[in-house]
């Protein structure tokens, strides 16, 4: 790992003891979030596989109604009986935060609150399969709002799970172990330029000593 490029001083050293301190908590800190948010993606998942199956399976006996339907009622009569819709829909789309993602929240509200203006014709000219395929659309019509909502909240986690690994992996691997190197870098140039002053200070010791001793041999020479 290389080192960064800074003058080994004391002051130095403890700017960069302090950096190294703030990436270890923030290491911790994305560590966990990257954890939760696993979690609570691996729950999303789970559930919204589970609930695709319910949806596909209600969908399937919608079409299987439509199509006998479409067989026993003539394709004029099919298109008039469909043709105006009783009931209308409203999708209020708002957010929800998970783990610092917002995500999408679906609901909508139906303009009558009686069941039957699904139906949107008479049951004299109609067969049972039509309703029962109608039914079945009014029923499955929230589960696919609901998986909607589940497959936008798993794509916008799964980005913000990248995410937040590439920091947790910057982190990890560049530049906590850069500046642990940085840090063992400086801290072994000042304990040689601590050492080599010692060193020099004992050699004008020995010096001034010398001299003292030469200077008191002189005199006593006197």
């Amino acid at each position: 790992m290389a080192i960064m490029r800074v003058n080994p001083t004391r002051m130095e050293l403890t700017r960069l003891k302090k950096r190294l301190q703030v990436a270890r908590r923030g290491h911790k800190l994305l560590k966990d979030k990257l954890d939760e948010l696993m979690k609570q993606f691996l729950d999303l998942v789970r559930k919204n596989k589970e609930l695709r199956e319910k949806v596909e399976e209600m969908l399937m006996k919608v079409h299987q109604d439509f199509l006998i339907a479409r067989a026993v009622m003539s394709s004029e009569g099919l298109d008039a009986a469909l043709m105006l819709p009783k009931q209308n829909i409203s999708l209020d789309v708002s957010t929800q935060n998970i783990m610092s993602v917002e995500v999408p929240v679906l609901n909508f509200t139906t303009s009558s609150s009686d069941e039957s203006d699904i139906y949107p014709y008479g049951f004299a000219s109609t067969s049972g399969e039509l309703d029962g395929a109608i039914s079945t659309l009014s029923q499955v019509l929230p589960y696919m709002l609901e998986l909607a909502q589940m497959e936008k909240s798993s794509q916008l986690l799964a980005q913000e799970i990248e995410k937040t690994r590439r920091r947790v992996n910057a982190l990890e691997y560049v530049m906590i172990p850069q500046l642990t190197e940085t840090i063992k870098y400086i801290s072994m140039k000042l304990d040689e330029n601590e050492r080599g002053n010692i060193t020099r200070l004992m050699k004008v010791k020995d010096m001034m000593l010398e001299q003292a001793h030469n200077y008191e041999a002189k005199l006593n020479g006197a």
